[in-house]
């Protein structure tokens, strides 16, 4: 359900929406890309960012093993009230590993992530934090394989021990979520977008149990051999017709899927930074949403 902002004066890009029983702006910010560059520009578009409206913040503590979120305490901390912060467990920093990373799937490792986020973010609760179960990973070590139960036993004693408020689902399929509903799920983050709607199934059984869809990849995936939302020659048209840019349009049709969507687009820009909040003033029409669809 969409809310109304009637507390305060802040900006709201996208509108309003409910995350782990808070209220956040519909597009925030997601700060994996900060991993790189120089501390000063980072800080300086993380304390713009939450000027410009944005309250939901997405990071992780094996973004740059670390270096991200030293860079949200030291732009931030002390949080604004109104600022929800989101961190990832389930992996961990590791320099050998794919990607810089092995997974940290046992509940003594969850645990151990959410300590080290806290320690890291200088919090005393984590307001959500996403999990990525592995246990049907190929390539993930046996000891890895962790039963899910398990897992999201170790998520509930969290929550109810005040480590954090919520705890959301990432990479998971229908059966998993339907699984998982009853320990209580504030949000699920899978891949989705214009050109890769396989989620489609999962979307829907959030938006029958009122669950925040928060997908990642909106645009379309990163890896340069895959297909970009901005490249299709409908949202290139759309753009073009509405005043807007092929990202923006992509982005608008994201969050034209349900008033429970919540997007994260990261960018070290500050210019991209005020077009992917822009992107919530975007109207897309039924003729504009049936040449996406097609």
């Amino acid at each position: 359900m969409t809310l109304r902002n009637t507390t305060n004066t802040r900006p709201n890009p996208g509108g309003l929406a409910s995350l782990a029983g808070r209220s956040v702006a519909r597009i925030g910010y997601g700060a994996m890309q900060l991993e790189h560059g120089d501390d000063e520009p980072a800080i300086a578009l993380l304390r713009q960012a939450v000027e410009l409206g944005v309250d939901h913040i997405d990071t992780a503590e094996f973004y740059g093993a670390g270096r991200v979120n030293a860079r949200l305490r030291a732009a931030l901390h002390p949080y604004p009230e109104h600022v929800v912060l989101v961190s990832k467990i389930g992996a961990t920093t590791d320099p050998g590993g794919p990607y810089g990373l092995r997974p940290a799937q046992q509940p003594a490792e969850l645990r151990a992530e959410v300590e080290t986020n806290l320690r890291t973010l200088g919090l005393e609760r984590l307001d959500v934090v996403n999990f990525y179960p592995m246990y049907r990973t190929p390539g993930v070590p046996a000891d890895q394989r962790i039963d899910f139960d398990d897992q999201l036993a170790e998520l509930v004693a969290l929550r109810d021990a005040g480590l954090i408020g919520g705890f959301g689902l990432s990479h998971v399929d229908v059966d998993q979520l339907q699984h998982a509903l009853p320990a209580g799920v504030a949000c699920v983050q899978n891949a989705y977008s214009l050109v890769d709607r396989s989620s489609e199934p999962v979307l829907e059984l959030c938006r029958e149990q009122g669950i925040a869809w928060v997908p990642y990849f909106p645009l379309g995936s990163a890896s340069p051999e895959l297909p970009k939302v901005a490249d299709r020659p409908a949202v290139r048209e759309a753009a073009a017709r509405l005043g807007a840019t092929p990202s923006q349009v992509g982005l608008a049709w994201v969050l034209a899927r349900g008033p429970q969507t919540l997007l994260i687009p990261g960018t070290r820009s500050t210019d991209h930074l005020q077009e992917n909040l822009d992107a919530g003033d975007v109207v897309l029409d039924d003729e504009v949403m049936a040449a996406l669809e097609e």
